[in-house]
């Protein structure tokens, strides 16, 4: 039976863990879920910033948990995971968000600075997807969201230069064909969503570089909205996209068309 279009996008008994989830995309696209009627644990490193975000969403009704972590820490990755299973019972999607960046022309980039970046974006990725793939291979179901970038996909000679970020970005896009071509026929899907640019605290860093030239020539000729990411994110967590693994779903206004 084919079910209804709201059923296809309904996360009701669905839980879902979010890392970065405290501010941001990371949060816009937690509470796109939370809306649709999932469970959320939160994970994030600062704890103002995770409490204030728990609070709100407690306010308005959502079924929320939170802890503290450091994505490229194993053992605090198997902590969310464990706690997440304790108190919700099972994992039915994942949100790899947490990211860090650092620029630097590539010469003068330290092997420090590039391994932090790396650490965080592609190894912690990995680890939180082996950790919560586990759990869903025991139920054969389930939906891990990678966020990538554009920057994993295409460069500019104007810059920024952060060899390191574009790295990792370029690498999980990688990692998400692997994942998903390991795990399809176990019942687990894996895509990625690649943000253009949106005002967040890593790009408003660099955002001033590019708005002018996005007016010009982006065919959507402006910066992403905020919630402007919270559809791609249900689409992939809910049986809307059940036959949908692998890939990566651009979205920049067709800045990389």
């Amino acid at each position: 039976m084919v079910k209804h279009i709201k059923d296809l996008f309904d996360l009701s008994e669905k839980t879902a863990i979010v890392t970065g989830g405290s501010r941001g995309i990371g949060k816009e696209m937690a509470e796109g879920l939370a809306e649709a009627g999932a469970n959320l644990m939160l994970c994030a490193r600062r704890e103002e910033w995770l409490t204030e975000t728990v609070e709100e969403f407690r306010a308005k009704g959502f079924h929320v948990h939170a802890k503290l972590c450091d994505v490229s820490k194993q053992e605090n990755v198997q902590d969310v995971v464990d706690e997440t299973v304790k108190h919700f019972g099972k994992i039915d999607i994942l949100i790899n968000n947490a990211g860090v960046s650092w620029g630097a022309m590539p010469e003068d980039m330290t092997i420090e600075q590039w391994q932090k970046v790396i650490d965080v974006n592609l190894t912690g990725c990995f680890l939180f997807a082996q950790a919560v793939g586990k759990e869903m291979l025991k139920h054969e179901s389930g939906s891990i969201i990678n966020i990538a970038s554009i920057s994993g996909m295409t460069s500019s000679a104007n810059g920024p230069y952060y060899a390191g970020y574009v790295a990792s970005k370029a690498g999980l896009i990688g990692l998400t064909r692997e994942l998903a071509a390991s795990w399809g026929r176990k019942g687990i899907r894996v895509n990625a969503i690649a943000p253009g640019f949106f005002h967040s605290r890593l790009a408003d860093k660099v955002i001033d570089l590019y708005e002018s030239s996005i007016q010009e020539s982006n065919p959507i000729p402006r910066i992403g909205n905020e919630g402007e990411l919270k559809g791609t994110a249900v689409f992939l967590a809910s049986d809307a996209s059940s036959y949908i693994t692998g890939q990566t779903i651009v979205v920049d206004g067709g800045m990389t068309v």
